[in-house]
């Protein structure tokens, strides 16, 4: 039978009946749909009393355009190399180590296009946090260290000509114009994407687009 989404929400909800706290992660392609999917998972699970889950982007963990000037890497932001990824890993480890007080986590505000610290809490009560972002089952630099951090790593597939679509209306509802949006999906964007498909085969489960639609 085709998987649900109540069949994710069955499975995200028992990742937590045996562990003290369990770290779902939820990767894909930029505009895949990783954090529409998060945020209902997150609110479902939520939504009987809680907060049972919590959700913690991997977006906050973007360098600050400041040092990506520093480093001459502005043209190339979403790549790996822009992305504090030890930072990411060390704060996936103590949100499995610390369950007994409020962890504080960044997040990425994207009018600003820049990463805020302490934005996100996640309170001794969340038996399960959700994180998402494109790059959890890269295997090279500091990125190897996210993956043992997780107890399950789901993959979003979307459909090629959706994604796309829905990543040029992203960029332009946060004020790029519709040529530079377009320009900046096919280029930077999609090289990122082209990387993070190589890693689908290193998912637990992959997400159709049947239900991220």
């Amino acid at each position: 039978m085709p998987l649900t989404f109540d069949d994710l929400l069955r499975r995200a909800r028992s990742l937590a009946e045996h562990r003290p706290r369990a770290l779902l992660g939820i990767a894909g392609g930029p505009g895949a749909g990783k954090t529409t999917l998060a945020e209902r998972l997150v609110g479902e699970l939520n939504a009987t009393g809680g907060p049972f889950a919590a959700h913690v982007p991997m977006d906050g963990f973007h360098l600050a355009d400041a040092e990506l000037d520093r480093l001459g890497l502005r043209d190339r932001k979403g790549a790996p190399a822009t992305f504090d990824a030890g930072g990411y890993a060390a704060l996936l480890r103590r949100l499995r180590e610390e369950r007994g007080e409020v962890v504080y986590a960044p997040a990425f505000e994207r009018i600003l296009e820049q990463p805020l610290a302490g934005a996100v809490a996640v309170p001794p009560s969340a038996r399960l946090v959700v994180t998402e972002g494109n790059y959890l089952l890269l295997e090279t630099g500091s990125w190897a260290r996210v993956r043992p951090c997780l107890d399950e790593v789901w993959f979003c597939e979307l459909d090629e000509t959706e994604r796309i679509r829905r990543l040029v209306a992203r960029h332009e509802e946060f004020g790029k114009p519709h040529a530079a949006a377009v320009a900046w999906v096919l280029g930077t964007d999609q090289r990122n994407a082209d990387l993070v498909a190589t890693t689908r085969d290193r998912a637990d489960l992959v997400v159709p687009a049947a239900v991220l639609s």
